[in-house]
């Protein structure tokens, strides 16, 4: 718990996104209730951030292997860069490396997150992106889409994500591209989009997106945080730079949150991949997902192996 007495049952008078307290002011619920995401500027200090930039390089060179974490790399830069940041474009799943996790827990973010969860605060999936420098193959291209399609978990209004920009966030580098008020809208139809030899694996996107919904750029400086509602319709362009655009973030839901059984929906064809790509990286016949609730919930995978 972050605080006493606050509900974290959704409102049913003006605000139905935020719960009631005295951390955002009216204006800032209205925004959020009327645009799916609110931006903090200045939110983490640069001692944390370069703390965290210094962890996610020992993972790049091997000096540091968090459990379970997913280590997303461009394998055609190996050969070029060997073990470094220039070839690792995402940490996925990092709560079992404490340097990292700190983000998590700082008091400074989860005063925010308790805005819109309530006070007893779940940490549920956790990424540090370094968007790679792109070529026109715009490989780390990310298609606009709906986070909910990835987390089997509900109300959708007691979850949401807080994604800080270690490093100024612009056009040229690949910032966020948000679609104000999509929040409102169902969890569309996702897949991966028509673009030959432009997806990567897990990168889905919607299946039709509306071009005459308007977009915004949001431009951020270092430490600027903003918080959006897994809904929201978003998404990020290539990295036209020579350096790299890094983002911590973590999405939190409330502890009052259920899973759901994604069988006959959208969200089906998701669990069937996932369980199609573990089973062919662990060489197993059997594999089952189980969901395991505790301060840091995650999917945990069984994995029954012919070869033991």
């Amino acid at each position: 718990p972050t605080s006493a007495q606050v509900s974290a049952v959704p409102q049913t008078g003006r605000f139905c996104y935020t719960v009631d307290n005295d951390v955002l002011t009216t204006e800032q619920r209205q925004f959020y209730e009327d645009n799916g995401y609110l931006l903090i500027k200045k939110l983490v200090s640069d001692e944390d951030i370069e703390r965290f930039r210094k962890e996610f390089v020992r993972i790049c060179k091997k000096e540091v292997t968090p459990p379970g974490a997913m280590i997303m790399k461009d394998e055609s830069l190996r050969s070029q860069y060997g073990q470094s940041e220039k070839v690792v474009n995402k940490v996925q799943d990092f709560q079992e490396d404490g340097e990292l996790f700190r983000y998590c827990t700082l008091p400074e973010v989860l005063k925010y997150v308790e805005c819109f969860t309530g006070p007893n605060i779940m940490a549920m999936h956790t990424m540090l992106i370094n968007k790679l420098p792109d070529s026109d193959k715009q490989t780390f291209l990310h298609p606009m889409h709906q986070d909910l399609h990835y987390f089997p978990f509900r109300p959708a209004a007691r979850i949401v994500c807080s994604w800080t920009a270690m490093e100024r966030a612009d056009q040229d580098n690949g910032c966020l591209i948000v679609q104000p008020g999509t929040h409102k809208q169902s969890l569309k139809p996702h897949g991966y989009p028509n673009w030959e030899g432009k997806t990567n694996k897990l990168f889905h996107g919607l299946l039709e997106e509306d071009k005459k919904t308007p977009k915004v750029h949001l431009v951020m400086e270092k430490g600027d945080t903003v918080f959006f509602h897994p809904l929201l319709i978003h998404g990020s362009g290539i990295n036209k730079t020579s350096g790299f655009r890094k983002s911590i973030s973590c999405h939190f839901a409330s502890s009052e949150c259920y899973y759901i059984d994604v069988k006959n929906t959208t969200q089906e064809h998701l669990e069937k991949e996932l369980v199609e790509m573990v089973r062919k990286k662990y060489d197993t016949t059997s594999v089952e997902l189980r969901v395991r609730l505790a301060f840091k919930p995650f999917v945990t995978i069984q994995v029954s192996s012919l070869s033991q």
